[in-house]
């Protein structure tokens, strides 16, 4: 993996992410020229394509980000890979027809565009057919050796196994370290009295994995370990190893002094003054063009149930603040009458028709547009909770209050790596997606967020 502005990046999606971008670009250029091949002269300078490739190109990566087409995790299969291409490029064809009519000077002829486009197809099609070949035979994945056979060996297993080729280590094999008790399987601890540098040269391991509880009891090879990394080898400490394969802290295997001798955690002024920047702009832009979509929203609801139009709850937010959060009504009134609080659950009898679509598409979370103008939240950040539950589970769940370190957001890391859930253990699943991102917290991870949430969206995940 590669980190990038401190969130890793597989290196595949990657290579994959540019390798398209090329055919995605170089798709405009072969149109055009092909146009010339009846006899007609090629234009000796094709520089005024340059915009027009660079537009196509980026307008296509974000619908093809938006559908899902990025996500390694993602195993839909043939088929539904095609269908999310499919869309991709009909909205690209939309998009782009648009745009010629808003910005003229991007505008060339329509058989060269067409044609274009049919190319940029084609060369999608043949790379993702590469790409899942080379993904099942194991390319980009890295060598590992896991230090340690215990219980943290086998989570590590099973992560692996979850994951299957949309993980990006391949563990050749588990060192063990002392102790009679083996948490993983016979056959994949290795047995040998070779020096860790000479086994790990033997076996062309790129990366060693610390899967012991206790590292200070002089159980491990420390010299051996330093020789490996002065050779290339990356060592990796089981709670960066978590941080990086699932995008996420594991509260299991982590500590308060690693959370304060780990890179990030840091609140600068820059990061918080360009983030705000950010909200204002684009929240002042949602509010001007979703302003009719509210309006009638507003209106079905005020149609379906008697009733307000938005509904105001009590948040926690930033430092533990206390905020008012505005949302489109989708619960009839009367959704708490005992006055006890509740999580919302999936098939919720208490949501009305309307509100049901409306959870769906997000549409609901509309309004909070204007807690993102007047600085109470951010578009990306954890999502705010109730003062009782963040009370309840501040108690329960282990380094909770951090997420409130950075302002609560209308998506999240969370919200687009992990299904909706309303238990405490969603709620400590949640937590480590949200930890992940108050360390790494970036705009381009926002911009990331911020197009994953497009594909929430479109396709309905984590719908409650």
């Amino acid at each position: 993996m590669i980190r990038f502005f401190r969130h890793y990046v597989p290196l595949n999606l990657l290579l994959l992410v540019l390798v398209e971008a090329l055919i995605l670009g170089g798709a405009i250029y072969a149109g055009v020229s092909a146009r010339f091949l009846d006899g007609n002269v090629i234009p000796d300078d094709l520089q005024p394509l340059l915009p027009k490739a660079l537009t196509f190109t980026v307008v296509m990566l974000g619908l093809m980000t938006a559908s899902g087409l990025y996500d390694l995790e993602w195993q839909g299969g043939v088929r539904a890979l095609l269908q999310r291409l499919g869309l991709s490029f009909m909205l690209g064809l939309v998009t782009m027809s648009l745009l010629f009519y808003f910005f003229p000077p991007l505008l060339f002829g329509r058989g060269a565009f067409l044609l274009s486009f049919g190319l940029a197809l084609l060369g999608i099609l043949l790379s993702r057919a590469l790409f899942i070949r080379w993904a099942r035979a194991g390319a980009f994945k890295a060598r590992a050796l896991v230090i340690g056979t215990g219980s943290r060996a086998a989570h590590i297993e099973a992560l692996l196994a979850k994951r299957g080729q949309a993980g990006n280590v391949q563990v050749i094999g588990y060192l063990p370290m002392g102790g009679s008790h083996h948490f993983v399987n016979a056959d994949r601890i290795l047995d040998t009295q070779e020096s860790l540098p000479e086994l790990a040269a033997r076996l062309q391991i790129s990366e060693i994995i610390l899967a012991v509880r206790d590292r200070r009891s002089g159980g491990l090879p420390v010299p051996d370990l330093l020789t490996c990394k002065l050779r290339g080898i990356r060592v990796l400490e089981l709670s960066s190893f978590f941080e990086r394969e699932n995008g996420h802290l594991q509260l299991d295997s982590m500590n308060a002094s690693w959370m304060i001798l780990a890179e990030g955690f840091h609140q600068g002024m820059l990061r918080d003054t360009i983030k705000r920047l950010f909200d204002l702009v684009v929240s002042a832009a949602m509010l001007a063009v979703s302003l009719p979509i509210m309006v009638l929203t507003a209106l079905l609801i005020k149609l379906e149930s008697p009733g307000p139009v938005l509904y105001r709850q009590e948040r926690v937010g930033q430092g533990g603040r206390n905020f008012t959060i505005l949302k489109f009504r989708s619960m009839c009134v009367d959704a708490e009458k005992d006055g006890k609080p509740r999580w919302a659950g999936q098939n919720d009898s208490r949501v009305t028709l309307t509100g049901r679509f409306i959870r769906r598409t997000r549409i609901d979370e509309l309004p909070q547009v204007f807690n993102v103008f007047f600085g109470d939240m951010s578009f990306v950040g954890p999502r705010p909770e109730r003062p009782y539950f963040v009370q309840d589970l501040t108690q329960k769940i282990p380094y909770y209050g951090v997420r409130h370190t950075v302002k609560p957001g209308i998506t999240g890391w969370a919200q687009v790596r992990y299904a909706y859930g309303a238990t405490d253990e969603d709620a400590m699943h949640k937590l480590q997606y949200d930890l992940y991102y108050v360390k790494n917290h970036s705009l381009f991870l926002d911009l990331m967020i911020l197009f994953q949430t497009a594909q929430v969206v479109l396709w309905g995940k984590g719908v409650r």
